[in-house]
């Protein structure tokens, strides 16, 4: 019996006699989807990251922090899901990324890739997971894959040090996307978040950082809140993928923050991103009906609510009476 086999096998079950799970129009026909498309599916990988630069094609990303966010993105065909740093701003309420734990991110790792079926899983190093030696350096990364189940790990900065790092990560068989442009745990230094490589030296440093973390061995990397017309002159110049966030429609492929794109967010948005869906009002609006029905009492109704059989619920009565107490 396959494992979505088994799910759907559980989903179903009853207890004493209740369906608990599922609704009746739900559970008709609910697994045999999931294990058709389980059977059909082509899991993405680093090299076919690395093949639709190569053939022209842009490649999709996402962040996702959860079991259902995860399969959301993963169904929509989504190539690659970072489980980023981020969602200790958008899940965790913490003012920036810089507090978020290793911990907290192979909690949430852990949970993505329990819902991933076809996406490269990505997990993001936090703030002083990788600002340590080699060892402990490699040691965190490992983790990711794992206790985490991610296939490789994202790292933000290219200095030297970090290079040297992510060549250890690289030679202990751990696929690393590299990160320039702004780069968010750097925070406390930059002063606030703002566009990167404005000005002669900035570009530079921005440019010599990608090309050196191809040499060290990434992936692919992510270039955060630059001009585009540099980063069209990265791509150009780099034989991996770069994946854009805030760096326009040069990068072989985009990224965005599942929170800010769906408007699950509410507050100041980044001027990159496109809100394709106002989800904090649609919830709230689905959380103010139950509010109302249930103080109406219209809910629940029948159709949500068990019976016993009428042999069972005439006797009813009698099973509850009170029994006399033992002295």
């Amino acid at each position: 019996m396959s494992p979505w086999e088994i799910r759907r096998k559980k989903a179903g079950e009853s207890h004493n006699g209740f369906g608990l799970y599922l609704n009746p129009d739900e559970q008709a026909g609910w697994g045999e989807r999931e294990i058709m498309a389980e059977d059909t599916i082509t899991k993405v990988t680093v090299p076919a990251l690395k093949a639709k630069k190569e053939c022209g094609q842009k490649i999709t990303a996402l962040t996702a922090y959860d079991f259902p966010s995860a399969r959301v993105v993963d169904e929509a065909g989504v190539d690659l899901i970072l489980v980023g740093d981020s969602l200790g701003m958008v899940v965790l309420g913490y003012e920036n990324t810089v507090p978020v734990t290793m911990e907290e991110m192979l909690h949430h790792t852990r949970a993505v890739t329990r819902a991933v079926r076809r996406a490269l899983v990505v997990g993001d190093m936090p703030y002083f997971s990788f600002h340590l030696s080699r060892d402990e350096t490699v040691r965190n990364a490992s983790r990711f894959l794992k206790e985490g189940g991610a296939a490789a790990v994202k790292v933000e900065g290219a200095s030297a040090k970090r290079l040297k790092l992510i060549e250890a990560m690289v030679e202990a068989e751990i696929p690393v996307l590299g990160h320039v442009g702004l780069t968010p745990q750097s925070i406390h230094h930059l002063g606030r978040f703002k566009v990167r490589g404005k000005c002669r030296e900035e570009a530079r440093q921005i440019l010599d950082g990608a090309l050196n973390l191809e040499r060290a061995g990434v992936f692919a990397v992510v270039l955060e809140c630059i001009p585009q017309e540099l980063a069209r002159e990265v791509t150009k110049r780099l034989r991996v993928p770069t994946i854009g966030i805030g760096a326009g429609p040069h990068c072989n492929g985009q990224i965005l923050v599942f929170h800010d794109l769906t408007g699950f967010t509410t507050g100041y948005l980044p001027k990159f991103v496109k809100k394709y869906l106002d989800l904090h009002e649609l919830l709230g609006g689905a959380v103010r009906d139950y509010a109302r029905d249930v103080r109406s009492g219209a809910f629940p109704e029948e159709a949500h609510s068990f019976h016993l059989p009428a042999a069972e619920s005439k006797a009813l009565p009698s099973w509850l009476r009170l029994r006399k107490r033992r002295p």
